[in-house]
C-alpha cells in the first residue's frame, strides 16, 4: 500500500472518529464500493481518464447529495486530487483502523474441509475467549493440511494441521529438523 493511500485513510478513520460517525462512514464506504462494482457507468466516471476532473466532481456532488457529509467530502477530494482508482485500497485501510479501533481482529481460518456455520463459529468462540478479542474471519479451504485447520492472524500463524504434525514428525525421524 502506498503512503498516499495510507495517510487518506488515517485522515479519514480520524476525522469519522472525532465526530462519533465510524460506523456510518463504514457503511457508506461500503455501499459506495459496492456500486462502485456494480455500476459500470460509475466506475467510468471515477476512472476514465478523459473525464474531466471538474466533470467528474461535479457529477460526483449530485450523486452523493444525501450521503453523509464527511463521506462525501472524502469522495469528492478523492475526485479532485486523481485518487478515485485507489478508492478500494483506502478503504481497505479504513476498515482495519476501525477493526482495530474497535478491537477485532482480523483472520483467516484455513481447513482441509469446508467446514459448516457452526463448525467455524466455535473454532473462532474458543479462539476469541483465549485471545480476549472479537474476531472477523475470512475462511478458505486447503485439501493438502489432511485435517486440523491453519489461523492466520497479521503476521501470527497458529498451524494445528495433520500436515504440519506430519512434516514436524518426518523431520524428527530423519534427523533434519528440532522436534
Amino acid at each position: 500500500m502506498a503512503v498516499a493511500q495510507r495517510i487518506y485513510a488515517n485522515a479519514l478513520f480520524e476525522a469519522a472518529k472525532e465526530k462519533g460517525n465510524l460506523d456510518t462512514v463504514r457503511q457508506e464506504l461500503e455501499e459506495f464500493l459496492a456500486a462502485m462494482e456494480q455500476v459500470p457507468e460509475l466506475r467510468a466516471l471515477l476512472e476514465s481518464p478523459e473525464i474531466e476532473t471538474h466533470e467528474r466532481v461535479a457529477a460526483l456532488r449530485s450523486i452523493l447529495a444525501d450521503v453523509d457529509e464527511l463521506v462525501r467530502n472524502f469522495l469528492l477530494l478523492t475526485a479532485e486530487k486523481g485518487r478515485t482508482h485507489e478508492l478500494p485500497v483506502i478503504v481497505q485501510e479504513f476498515e482495519t483502523l476501525v477493526a482495530r479501533e474497535e478491537g477485532i481482529l482480523d483472520v483467516e481460518l484455513t481447513t482441509a474441509v469446508e467446514l459448516s456455520d457452526d463448525a467455524a463459529r466455535q473454532i473462532l468462540e474458543r479462539i476469541e475467549g483465549v485471545s480476549d478479542r472479537k474476531l472477523r474471519a475470512t475462511r478458505r479451504v486447503d485439501p493438502n493440511l489432511i485435517g486440523g485447520f491453519v489461523l492466520q492472524a497479521g503476521s501470527h500463524r497458529v498451524d494445528a494441521s495433520v500436515r504440519s504434525r506430519l512434516d514436524t514428525l518426518r523431520r524428527q525421524l530423519t534427523g533434519t529438523g528440532r522436534s
